[in-house]
């Protein structure tokens, strides 16, 4: 080797490096990738999908309720305050029926059948004088506990209600933090700084506002605006100066609250009671109070000062408790509320995003149904407590008084169940009126109950065209699915939770301020406005509320997070450092979304082999994880403070977390796509649309051969919906443009694509005021529509039943209402025939699959029918793929005209090549290739969401490879046979189209696709009509096809028609086919006669003779609209030389037609 003179420094100085290079190696720490999959089922045992459901309504019936009861446990006399009652304890039962005395348990099963409620049988709320029964609301369905053997499927993922036998989900509502600090703009530009506040007791919100230089207070409890200064010195702080040194000594911001200062004291006012009673002449002159809340008025505050004071004590910032009329930590509060509007005025980069994940909370059914308890329970005393006071007034001194019969039990019972019925929220107090609430479970398929359990929904008006909400917000990462959104005007507003995202519920958050007090935390009330903004020390704030200052944050915000990791304090609890704010913020409250993530030492994860062998082996849990400090739930705050890797080969050394799977990011029903981070966005999102529509049931369903990891973990492998078909990409004939497929007809034949339809009818036999009851007799055999009767007359299980067939035979007293009779039996002729009979489409034969018998709340008896129709796929109907491709059945084609492969597989379905080029969907080829190599090694293979680094999802180069071991082509082309070719015929020189079993002059891209067959089918929907019923009033055809109406020709269609010159086309349809009608028209005067069957002749009723009457055609519809603008005293004469249309004027003695 040679070796330079002026290299040789360098060459000697090498091992002296490479020591050191060597020591830099050996002291790092040693990255090992451990497989963390087997975490997601174990976190899926442990929360589940609907798991913040239940968690929510578990935390509403143990804690709300009785905090709620507690806040509001007076109801209190006006008239005599010595009569009052006072609620002291809750106690709830388990949902039972009160039946005959006695007491039976009940199931979501019967209650289904029965229309029953699942509901308690009684909740008591002790009092110091009796028991009072309120028939209280527990009817949340935890099939967790039910069997199969209860009619329950084990796979059912429950957090639902049933009412009336409907079940109904609330759907998970999005809105802003409450009590937190939101700076934003108001419509005319103005920064503005508002607190949603919200305790057991009061809720309101308040919004200090800037406008033209002065800062202004808005409260619901004032009649206009209120200067803050005045505010200020209205809770005690009567120095100017201290009010500048609360919100920061920086000139900018003295100058921002100049004007204020100014402006209150040209209105003379000084002091707290000047102010005070300023404010006394803004508050409203009819404030809502409840009963309870005037009591307080009336003992407490009986001066001038009372009223405001209050206001300001217990409405304005609720969320901050004021202790024996001290309100330095309100004005704290403002002060807070001021700097922070202030920075935003001298910086726009202060404000705060409203659709910031981290700034909203998700409302559950807990916190909902909270908010309608607390209004009924306030409604239902306040009614008591007038009802006490009129009976007070009038009751004689020695009458015995029971304060409890004045309350209405009902009340509560009564208005959840009507508001869980229809979805209504409707809240007096706080002015709210919410609709869509809650909706129908989705049945249609597994997959879509599961998703529409995870869907949110916004209290964003949908039809307000604004891109912010809608757009997506990189806050959402790992939180909210990116791609299930639907389509329309709700795009973007309604989102679904991710796979591991859990909404937490409420803590106590008192052992938490007391930590933080322990921990160094100084108290708010020992500083001065000079030590509150101090360069090193920063805010702590609990649940929106100041506790403090800390001089070392980040070591606070360390301090938390270990006993957080050693399981200390909740898991859930987040600890944020806003370094902008100069604030720590700790969160413990419900609404929050959060996600477990690995933690890592200087980018090694803390999870290693060992652990993940003990977890498979059954030692260890999810929840020991979190215990000894492996995994944390961060929210999108703390998120903040974090620096995550998405796959632990990508970790640095400041790296802090690292992702449990990668494919968790997305949703349940978005885990379904297999490769879908190789399609373009836009198809996913119509995917997730093409899950909620398919079909009730499949008679042959299949699990999908490229699966992914989330398929296993919901157990749709077990409930699937689709089928394997072998998909030929191919253009075959002209039947397949535009999206369309061909179909092979004995793939068909075999049971390809066949499902059921089922449908339920419900029949009641009731039982009236006067005893009289509906009753049920034998058919006459050979009547018409009985066939399908058994002898009870009731239709028979098994039987084929058509349109206009009687299903059930049943007779209805003619007398209904009076006295009740003695339970004789009526005659027959007491009894009018009202049998209730099929109406379905016509042309389909479904068959009575089952006929349950039960009765409902009322003691009547209740009979159900379920209908079965077994569908095969026709011309028309609708196929998709997992990859948002949908298309309707082009043609269907023998299999002998079918294109084969040399192997002689024929494929079931052809689809047109051109669908891949403009919608972009690779996955949909990679599915094709892992399907087909699957088959051929006998093995699933996976394609989750960015799974191939971890190996949940194969390579395509390790698929290819996989494909010519087994003997076929690299790319999945297959030589192919047969099929439409164009050949020369000899009688003529003219190419044709021809089936000649010779080779395809292309390979062909072949294998098994995963298809699903989707709920719009012809059937449903094909409509036709010659004649039918009408409408009495216009005398045209109904409307829709239900009703077998007609085909409309609408104002767009006639203008084309016209535009065409179709004139005859547009008389045959308007009028001939519609509501044609003879009328007499006098020349004369050109208004609307009558003929006269006495006279034999058209009479004119305003010239009183028949010499000018001609006969004349018209539509119906028309005829009348004029005689309706003669009743308006519009007279508009119709002269027949003046017709611009080509009408038909029909003579008695002339057969043919002469055109005017």
């Amino acid at each position: 080797m040679v070796v330079r003179e002026h290299d040789s420094a360098s060459f000697n100085d090498l091992p002296k490096k490479c020591l050191e290079f060597d020591k830099q190696a050996l002291s790092a720490p040693v990255k090992t990738a451990v497989e963390k999959f087997q975490l997601v089922p174990e976190f899926l045992k442990v929360r589940g999908l609907v798991k913040q459901h239940l968690d929510s309504f578990n935390y509403f019936v143990r804690t709300q309720i009785k905090k709620i009861v507690q806040a509001n446990d007076l109801i209190t006399s006006k008239i005599d305050p010595s009569i009052y009652l006072r609620y002291k304890d809750v106690r709830i039962g388990e949902p039972s029926l009160l039946t005959d005395g006695s007491v039976d348990q009940l199931n979501p099963q019967r209650c289904r059948l029965s229309d029953l409620t699942l509901d308690t049988a009684e909740t008591n709320i002790r009092n110091e004088s009796k028991h009072i029964l309120l028939v209280f609301y527990c009817d949340f369905v935890v099939l967790s506990s039910l069997s199969i053997p209860l009619g329950e499927c084990p796979l059912d993922p429950g957090g639902y209600f049933v009412i009336k036998g409907n079940e109904k989900v609330i759907l998970i509502q999005e809105q802003l933090s409450k009590n937190r600090i939101i700076i934003d703009t108001d419509q005319k530009g103005c920064v503005q700084a508002s607190v949603t506040s919200s305790t057991e007791a009061t809720k309101s919100k308040t919004v200090i506002k800037m406008e033209k230089e002065k800062i202004y207070l808005y409260l619901n409890q004032f009649s206009t605006k209120v200067p803050i200064m005045i505010v200020l010195k209205a809770m005690g702080m009567e120095s100017d100066q201290e009010v500048v040194q609360m919100v920061g000594r920086d000139p900018r911001y003295s100058q921002l609250l100049l004007p204020s200062i100014e402006d209150c004291v040209k209105d003379g006012i000084h002091t707290q009671s000047q102010a005070l009673e300023f404010l006394e002449q803004k508050v409203k002159k009819s404030p809502y109070y409840s009963a309870y809340e005037k009591v307080k008025l009336l003992y407490y505050y009986t001066d001038i000062e009372g009223r405001a004071l209050s206001i300001l004590r217990d409405t304005f910032l609720a969320n901050v408790p004021v202790r024996q009329n001290n309100f330095r930590p309100k004005c704290i509060y403002v002060a807070v509320m001021l700097r922070r509007m202030m920075e935003a005025i001298l910086n726009k980069d202060a404000m705060d995003d409203k659709d910031y994940v981290g700034n909203k909370r998700l409302e559950l059914s807990g916190q909902m149904l909270a908010l309608l308890f607390e209004d009924l329970f306030k409604t239902m005393n306040d009614e008591a407590c007038k009802a006490i006071d009129e009976n007070l007034t009038k009751r004689l001194l020695s009458s015995r008084f029971d304060i409890s019969q004045y309350i209405v039990k009902d009340r509560i019972t009564v208005g959840l169940e009507r508001s869980l019925s229809t979805g209504n929220w409707d809240v007096k107090r706080f002015r709210m009126h919410r609709k869509g609430m809650t909706q129908a479970v989705q049945r249609l398929s597994y997959i879509g109950t599961l998703g529409h359990m995870t869907r949110i929904s916004p209290q964003f008006e949908k039809s307000r065209k604004v891109s912010g909400p809608r757009a997506l917000q990189p806050s959402q990462w790992g939180m909210l699915c990116p791609c299930d959104t639907p389509e329309g005007e709700a795009c973007g507003l309604v989102k679904n939770l991710a796979l591991m995202t859990h909404v937490t519920t409420d803590e106590d958050e008192g052992p938490l301020m007391s930590l933080c007090y322990s921990l160094g935390v100084e108290d708010l009330e020992l500083l001065s406005g000079e030590e509150l903004h101090m360069p090193n020390s920063y805010l702590i704030i609990c649940n929106g509320l100041i506790l403090g200052k800390h001089r070392k944050p980040q070591r606070f915000a360390n301090a938390m997070r270990k006993l957080r990791r050693a399981g200390k304090i909740g898991e859930f609890v987040s600890i944020f450092v806003n370094e902008k704010q100069r604030c720590v913020y700790i969160a413990s409250d419900g609404g929050r979304v959060c996600r477990p993530l690995v933690i890592a030492d200087k980018g090694v994860s803390r999870i290693k082999e060992h652990h993940m062998k003990e977890l498979k082996d059954g030692v260890r849990t999810f929840d020991s994880f979190l215990k000894e400090g492996l995994i944390e739930y961060l929210d999108v705050n703390e998120e903040n403070n974090a620096l995550i890797a998405l796959h632990e080969e990508n970790a640095k050394e400041v790296t802090t977390h690292i992702e449990i799977e990668p494919f968790t990011l997305l949703g349940v029903v978005a885990g379904l796509i297999p490769y879908p981070h190789h399609n373009q966005s836009p198809r996913n999102t119509y995917q997730l649309r093409r899950m909620d529509t398919l079909m009730y049931l499949l008679v042959y369903p299949q699990r999908p051969l490229l699966t992914t990891r989330t398929i296993e973990l919901v157990s749709y492998d077990k409930l699937g919906a689709g089928q394997n078909a072998t998909v030929a990409v191919m253009s075959y004939s002209g039947y397949d443009i535009e999206d369309a497929i061909v179909m092979n007809k004995s793939s068909l034949d075999r049971g390809f694509g066949r499902c059921i339809v089922m449908k339920r009818m419900t029949a009641v036999v009731q039982t009236y005021e006067n005893n009289a009851s509906d009753r049920i007799v034998r058919p006459q055999r050979g009547a018409y529509g009985m066939q399908v009767l058994d002898d009870d007359g009731i239709a028979a299980p098994g039987q084929i039943i058509r349109p206009d067939d009687i299903y059930i035979n049943k007779q209805t007293p003619k007398v209904t209402r009076g006295q009740p009779n003695s339970h004789v039996a009526l005659a027959d002729s007491a009894y009018n025939r009202s049998p209730q009979t099929y109406k379905g489409p016509k042309g389909e034969t479904p068959v009575v699959d089952k006929v349950a018998l039960c009765s409902d709340r009322n003691n009547n008896l209740c009979i159900k029918f379920i209908i079965r129709h077994t569908r095969r796929p026709e011309v028309g109907d609708k196929f998709s793929s997992r990859h948002g491709q949908k298309g309707v059945c082009g043609t269907i084609v023998q299999q002998e005209d079918f294109p084969f492969s040399e192997r002689g597989i024929c494929p079931d379905l052809i689809m047109n090549p051109h669908g891949f080029p403009s919608r972009m969907t690779v996955g949909k080829m990679i599915e094709l290739l892992g399907g087909k190599a699957g088959v051929s090694c006998g093995r699933f293979h996976y394609g989750s969401a960015f799974g191939e680094p971890n190996g949940h999802a194969d390579k395509v180069e390790t698929i290819s490879e996989t494909l010519v071991k087994h003997g076929f082509s690299y790319n999945g082309k297959d030589f192919i046979y047969s099929g439409l070719s164009l050949r020369l015929s000899y009688l003529s020189s003219i190419k044709i189209l021809s089936i000649t079993g010779e080779p395809l002059q292309a390979y062909i891209f072949m294998g098994p696709i995963y298809y699903q067959k989707l709920k719009h089918m012809v059937l449903d929907k094909i409509h036709a009509r010659g004649t039918g019923p009408r409408v009495m009033m216009t005398r045209q055809p109904t409307e829709g096809r239900s009703r077998s109406g007609g085909l409309r020709v609408g104002e767009m269609e006639r203008d084309c028609l016209i535009a065409y010159g179709a004139s005859m086309l547009i008389y045959e349809r308007l009028m001939i086919s519609s509501d044609p009608f003879e009328v007499q028209v006098c020349r004369k005067c050109g208004l609307l006669g009558y003929y006269s069957f006495k006279l034999k002749a058209g009479i004119c009723s305003t010239c009183k003779n028949g010499e000018n009457m001609s006969t004349m055609n018209l539509p119906y519809a028309c005829k009348l609209l004029i005689q309706i603008r003669y009743t308006h005293t519009e007279k508009h004469p119709v002269y027949l030389r003046d017709l611009t249309v080509i009408t038909l004027l029909y003579t008695r003695k002339k057969e043919e037609a002469q055109v005017l």
